[in-house]
C-alpha cells in the first residue's frame, strides 16, 4: 500500500520541528515553518538577547552572526524537506541531512537579537542524495541576506563512522 499524498500546505511549530531536525538548545533556531509545495518553505527564526552563542558577537553592539544566518537557511531547507518532500521522506531515517557546501551568501542587513527573521526557501534537487537550497532571510520588509547552500543526505552510520574517527585521532 503506498504513502498518502502529501497535503500543502503543511504548519508545523518548534515542537514538531524539534521532532524533524536534531537540533537542540541554543543551535534550534526555527519557531514556525510552512511548507507550501515540496521544494517551497517558510521559516521564522529568533535569537534572544541573551543567548550565549550571541554573547561575545559583539559586546555593546550585538549581532547574529552570518554564519547562523546560514544554519537557520539550513534548517529551514532541511525540516521543510523531511515534512514536505516525498522523495526525501522515502529516503528513511538511514540518511541524515548534512550542510556540505556554501554557493554564495550575501548579507544585506544585519539581523538584531530580538527580531524575527522570516527565512523563505526553495530547493531543487541535484543529485540522488544532494539538493541546492536558495534561501532569503527578511526582517520585515527588509531583505538582511540571500543564501545558496548544498545540502548532502548522507548515510548515517557513515557519518557517524567519520566522527568516531575524528574524535579518536584528536585523543
Amino acid at each position: 500500500m503506498s504513502e498518502p499524498a502529501l497535503v500543502y500546505p503543511i504548519v508545523l511549530d518548534a515542537g514538531q520541528i524539534a521532532g524533524l531536525l536534531p537540533h537542540r538548545g541554543e543551535m534550534s533556531f526555527l519557531q514556525s515553518l510552512t511548507v507550501f509545495a515540496h521544494d517551497h518553505y517558510k521559516g521564522t527564526a529568533h535569537w534572544a538577547h541573551d543567548s550565549a552563542i550571541l554573547r561575545g558577537h559583539f559586546p555593546d553592539l550585538p549581532l547574529v552572526p552570518g554564519v547562523l544566518l546560514v544554519e537557520a537557511v539550513a534548517q529551514v531547507g532541511g525540516a521543510g524537506m523531511l515534512a514536505g518532500d516525498p522523495y526525501v521522506q522515502g529516503m528513511g531515517s538511514d540518511f541524515i541531512g548534512v550542510l556540505a557546501g556554501i554557493r554564495k551568501c550575501t548579507f544585506k542587513r544585519p539581523v538584531l537579537p530580538g527580531e524575527i527573521a522570516t527565512i523563505e526557501v526553495r530547493c531543487r534537487q541535484m543529485t540522488e542524495r544532494a539538493a541546492m537550497v536558495s534561501g532569503v532571510v527578511r526582517v520585515g520588509e527588509d531583505e538582511a541576506a540571500s543564501i545558496e547552500i548544498f545540502v548532502v543526505n548522507s548515510p548515517r552510520a557513515i557519518l557517524e563512522g567519520h566522527i568516531v574517527a575524528l574524535r579518536e585521532a584528536s585523543r
